[in-house]
């Protein structure tokens, strides 16, 4: 997981588009935990603030706001614990994985689709942090 902090968010899909992550929407976080097994995700913070837990019920919390950007390799549960009122995000997918799930529970299918999906071929904002990730 990658948390990318005082992002410009003014075109926000258009920098996803420009290094190949597509099928962007804007609007909130889910309040129940879920992942998504056939897809890694990125969501960029445009407005409001959020206490967002990741890596599932027993992950971590993280305090985002207008100008965050995390990243999330497929598998990662995540939830909005808590937000303002005005928080939105745009959220987007590597190219070829804009038909991804939303799953709650995990079983060996889903584990299996999520071992099967590569690292990202570019950072979702241009970074070189996607490039640092290993199977654990």
């Amino acid at each position: 997981m990658l948390i990318y902090r005082g992002v410009n968010v003014s075109d926000v899909q258009g920098l996803f588009a420009s290094h190949g992550w597509g099928g962007s929407w804007v609007n909130g976080v889910f309040d129940f935990h879920h992942f998504h097994s056939t897809s890694h995700e990125v969501l960029a913070v445009i407005s409001g603030s959020a206490v967002l837990e990741l890596g599932g019920p027993q992950g971590e919390s993280f305090e985002v706001s207008a100008g965050d950007v995390v990243v999330l390799p497929a598998g990662t549960g995540h939830r909005r614990a808590s937000a303002s009122g005005d928080f939105r995000v745009v959220g987007a997918y590597p190219a070829g994985q804009e038909d991804y799930d939303l799953l709650r529970e995990a079983d060996d299918a889903a584990r299996a689709r999520i071992e099967a999906l590569d690292a990202p071929p570019d950072d979702p904002v241009g970074g070189e942090g996607v490039a640092r990730w290993r199977r654990g």
